[in-house]
């Protein structure tokens, strides 16, 4: 990898750019790290190209120009045939100093996480699959979830011209086409998130650690394992005939950290349950999910599972009408 010429591996690499490219204001880096028609897969929707990326970027350093992104991890994965993977977890904190997509400045400060998948070969990114807190933001800067989607929808137009969210059907087909790995920690936490979404909440009680720490949608924190499988639960309330997938597995350990994995994930089906999404609509939805988990010697004792309230709210008004 050419890239190993500055960095001292792959998620060296990872990190660097992000931070070259974020808080040392290196935008047009994206021309040499991106490749021309790469796919970003964000559950808002699918974009292609660097310029839609660089514009998006300068305006949201413009709204929030101390913008930092802090690396928590990188979990990776090298397929010989489809090349590197990584899944890189990030504490990104802002303060909203100027008018921008969230509206006039308000002056406050937020603190939420993201995760990017991002597939690359030699030192070009080629693939990216990433989900934002962004209701995690939207609560922050004092907003809710659903009125912020009413009123997305709103500037773009009405129900008739608004974008539509990410969903299977709109996917394009991209260069990488791996699965991740065979590592037991990427194989057990796929395993724990399955038992899950199959209703088996008792499995938290169980097998995660009794202390284990959960940050999850809307700036959420949950501490300890009951707390853990309330938010499980409330999730998978909401839609409770959908189909669970997983897309994507990585596991790994060492590197002086716990045993841990990545996985990417969805949802796709009915909003026919009550649960964190309220009152049943009935609206089609695809929940766009992204989860790393740290291992220790009492169970799952960290978890980050992340998927963006705003696109949910999204198909939900879009197909009741109530926008």
């Amino acid at each position: 990898m050419t890239a190993y010429d500055r960095w001292q591996d792959f998620p060296d690499y990872i990190i660097g750019i992000t931070r070259e490219i974020w808080e040392e204001r290196g935008i047009e880096t994206l021309n040499r790290y991106y490749a021309p028609d790469m796919p970003i897969r964000t559950p808002m929707g699918v974009t292609s190209g660097n310029r839609g990326v660089m514009a998006a970027t300068m305006a949201t350093l413009h709204e929030f120009p101390d913008r930092q992104l802090l690396a928590e991890d990188v979990i990776w994965s090298d397929d010989p045939e489809y090349g590197h993977l990584s899944s890189h977890r990030i504490i990104t904190t802002a303060t909203h100093l100027n008018d921008g997509q969230f509206g006039p400045a308000t002056g406050r400060r937020f603190t939420i996480r993201v995760i990017a998948d991002c597939a690359a070969r030699g030192d070009t990114i080629h693939d990216e699959w990433l989900v934002r807190d962004y209701g995690g933001i939207v609560r922050q800067l004092g907003m809710d979830p659903q009125d912020y989607a009413r009123d997305l929808i709103a500037a773009e137009g009405g129900v008739e011209f608004a974008t539509e969210p990410f969903c299977p059907s709109r996917d394009v087909d991209g260069p990488y086409r791996g699965t991740g790995n065979e590592n037991e920690w990427g194989l057990r936490y796929a395993d724990d998130l399955t038992r899950i979404m199959e209703m088996d909440f008792a499995h938290i009680l169980t097998d995660y650690d009794r202390a284990a720490i959960g940050h999850y949608p809307g700036g959420q924190q949950a501490i300890g394992r009951e707390a853990v499988s309330a938010f499980w639960l409330g999730l998978r309330s909401a839609f409770p005939s959908a189909e669970f997938r997983i897309h994507h597995r990585i596991g790994m350990d060492g590197g002086m950290l716990s045993p841990r994995a990545a996985i990417r994930w969805s949802l796709d089906g009915t909003h026919d349950g009550w649960g964190i999404f309220g009152r049943p609509t009935g609206a089609r939805v695809h929940v766009f999910g992204m989860s790393h988990a740290e291992y220790g010697p009492w169970g799952l004792r960290r978890e980050t599972a992340l998927y963006d309230e705003i696109a949910i709210w999204k198909q939900i008004l879009l197909q009741t009408g109530e926008a």
